[in-house]
C-alpha cells in the first residue's frame, strides 16, 4: 500500500470524499438533519475550514517553504508559529472542516463516514509519510515540535 503514499493530492481526496458523502446522502435512507441550523452550521464550519487552510498556506509562504504536499522532502523549514502552534496539519484540518460543512449542508449524518475515510486516508498515506520525511530532514527540531503539537487538533 505504500505505493499510494504522496500520490493523490489531498484536495482530490477531499473532493472524492465529498462525492461519497453526497452519494451516501442521496442513495441511502437515513435520518436527516432538518431545520434552521443546517445552513448556519455549514457556513460556520466552511469559514473555519477556509481559515485553517489560509492560515497554513500563509505561514508556509512566510517561511518560504513548499506548500506541495506531494514533496515534503523539499521543505526548507519546520513551521512552528501561527496556526502551527495548535496543529501540525492545519490544511488537512481545514479540508476536514470543509468536508464536515458539506455533510452538514447535505443534512445526512451518514455522510460522516466520508469524513472518517478522509481522516484515515490522509493520516496513513499523506501525514505519516510526511512525518517520516520531515523527521529525516530536520531531526531533533522536528521531533521536539511533534512532542509539543498534536497531529490533528
Amino acid at each position: 500500500m505504500s505505493t499510494l503514499e504522496h500520490k493523490i493530492p489531498p484536495p482530490v481526496v477531499a473532493l472524492l470524499c465529498a462525492a461519497l458523502a453526497y452519494g451516501l446522502a442521496d442513495g441511502l435512507p437515513q435520518a436527516t438533519l432538518e431545520g434552521l441550523l443546517r445552513l448556519p452550521l455549514a457556513v460556520v464550519l466552511a469559514l473555519c475550514g477556509l481559515g485553517c487552510d489560509m492560515a497554513g498556506l500563509w505561514a508556509f509562504r512566510r517561511h518560504r517553504t513548499t506548500v506541495n504536499p506531494l514533496t515534503p522532502g523539499k521543505a526548507s523549514a519546520v513551521v512552528q508559529d501561527g496556526i502551527y502552534r495548535f496543529t501540525r496539519n492545519p490544511m488537512y484540518v481545514g479540508m476536514a472542516l470543509l468536508l464536515t460543512a458539506w455533510v452538514a449542508w447535505l443534512g445526512a449524518p451518514l455522510g460522516l463516514l466520508a469524513l472518517a475515510l478522509f481522516a484515515a486516508y490522509i493520516t496513513r498515506f499523506q501525514i505519516l509519510p510526511e512525518e517520516r520525511a520531515l523527521q529525516a530532514k530536520f531531526g531533533a527540531d522536528y521531533a521536539a515540535y511533534c512532542a509539543r503539537v498534536r497531529r490533528w487538533l
